[in-house]
Formats: C-alpha cells, structure tokens, sequence
C-alpha cells in the first residue's frame, strides 16, 4: 500500500529526561502546543488523545510504544475534521537521542495512502509546535503565541 510521511529532526539543548517530560506531561505542554494537551497513561497499549483548550477532542488513538526517555509510538485518528478522519489512523514515532550537550529529537508521522491530507496537515504543524518546545525548553518562552496568526496565512 501506498503511504505518506513527515519527517522532522531539532536538536534540543536539554537532557533526554527534561524532553521526555515535556513531551508527556499536560500542563507544561499546554505552553508549547498553544492550549492543547495530550492525556494518556504514556505506557504501551494504553489510550491517548489530544485534547483542545475547550476540551475538544482533537485527536484519539493508542500507544503503541513507550521507552522512556528513548522511543514513543502513537497511533491516532484525527477527529475534528471529517476528511482528515476518514484517512484513517496515522502513526507518530518520536525518538530522543542524546548527542553532546543536546537531544536529537526525531519525528516521523505516517500515513499509509498516498497523498494524504493528513500529513500536508501535520508538515504545517510539528514545526510550530516543535520551534516552541525548543525555545521554552532552551529559553523559558514560546516563539510563536498563536498557531495561525490574525492575517498570517501560513
């Protein structure tokens, strides 16, 4: 079967640990992911959602994998959006590797047909919530305050 993927890779000045966490802790990724937060039990087999600043939810699935401070595997389904929904469930593998002073954070999401509305999705998005992960973990601040910015159309 045909698939689709995104790839993303930053380099994070933190510890494997401190990533871990803000990448599975609701409240500190409230700051990052411009409201919203994921819920899960961040172990294999157990369910997770994201979930939107109005307690929409945005996005279900399962863990599929945890290794912590190493390896995370999420399958989801997007749910606010019917056309992104019928896609089918994606896969999201983030994987933490220490190098020097820093993490290689690597993010790869698929999709298994070819195109994907989801993954054109997801390209415009990881990179924001990304870049803000980053500089709150390095600097204390998010970079962007809002996703989509009033008369920004990227």
């Amino acid at each position: 079967m045909a698939r689709s993927q995104f790839i993303y890779v930053a380099y994070i000045r933190t510890t494997p640990e401190k990533l871990w966490s803000a990448l599975t802790d609701a409240e500190f990724m409230k700051q990052y992911w411009f409201g919203n937060h994921c819920e899960s039990a961040w172990t294999a087999g157990s369910p997770w959602k994201l979930v939107a600043g109005d307690g929409q939810v945005l996005d279900d699935g399962e863990i599929l994998e945890a290794d912590p401070p190493h390896r995370l595997v999420i399958q989801w389904t997007q749910r606010s959006r019917p056309e992104l929904t019928a896609e089918g469930p994606s896969r999201c593998v983030m994987e933490l590797e220490p190098t020097g002073g820093a993490v290689k954070l690597s993010i790869t999401h698929t999709v298994e047909r070819d195109p994907s509305q989801l993954v054109t999705a997801v390209s415009g998005g990881w990179p924001k919530i990304v870049s803000n992960l980053k500089s709150l973990l390095e600097t204390g601040a998010v970079a962007l305050a809002e996703a989509y910015p009033v008369g920004n159309a990227a």
